[in-house]
């Protein structure tokens, strides 16, 4: 499938499985660094945060990019991926959009999206549910929260894990609940 920047991007599909964990990862749209900064990664927290209460799920791992996210999650017996992109995605654009139209609608241009059709859109999310790889092992799942954690070092952004801000690195080592809570009791444990 041709996406929106002529690159071609393969269609998502969704196995929503009972008691399966999910590592999800979506982009920022045409991968420009919007998250990058100190507020847009705050305004994603609280959307995690909220996402969790309207379409319940555990959560393991998250890694905040400057153009992508990245989670590691087990969604409630009832929830749907798509329900909880949505309840994250809507929100966070919304807010982003508003904000902007009232401190600094210029930069609205880099967020349009100009359809086929003619309409156009201001998008802060790429189109489409982005990456979704089920998890069928503990031991995918912990390598999924270590892949997911050592991305900005990968990125070379920092050296250690642990330096970058906008990862449930730290929380998860030193057992913490900020930024954001992780489910640890829920979190299967790797055999040694």
């Amino acid at each position: 499938m041709l996406g929106s920047n002529g690159k071609y991007r393969k269609r998502c599909e969704r196995w929503d499985m009972p008691w399966r964990a999910h590592h999800l990862t979506f982009s920022c749209f045409h991968e420009k660094p919007f998250l990058n900064g100190k507020q847009s990664p705050v305004w994603f927290i609280e959307a995690l945060d909220n996402a969790r209460r309207k379409a319940p799920f555990d959560l393991w791992a998250w890694v905040i990019m400057p153009e992508h996210i990245h989670l590691v999650l087990l969604p409630a017996e009832q929830t749907t991926i798509s329900e909880i992109l949505y309840h994250l995605k809507k929100p966070m654009t919304t807010r982003v959009l508003a904000w902007l139209r009232k401190n600094d609608p210029s930069f609205l241009s880099h967020m349009l999206d100009v359809q086929p059709n003619g309409e156009s859109y201001h998008r802060f999310w790429e189109r489409g549910g982005g990456y979704d790889r089920n998890l069928r092992s503990v031991e995918d799942i912990h390598e999924k929260i270590k892949y997911v954690h050592l991305n900005p070092v990968r990125r070379k952004l920092v050296e250690r894990p642990e330096d970058w801000a906008w990862s449930s690195y730290r929380t998860a080592m030193e057992g913490l609940n900020t930024p954001i809570r992780l489910d640890r009791e829920s979190l299967p444990p790797l055999e040694s």
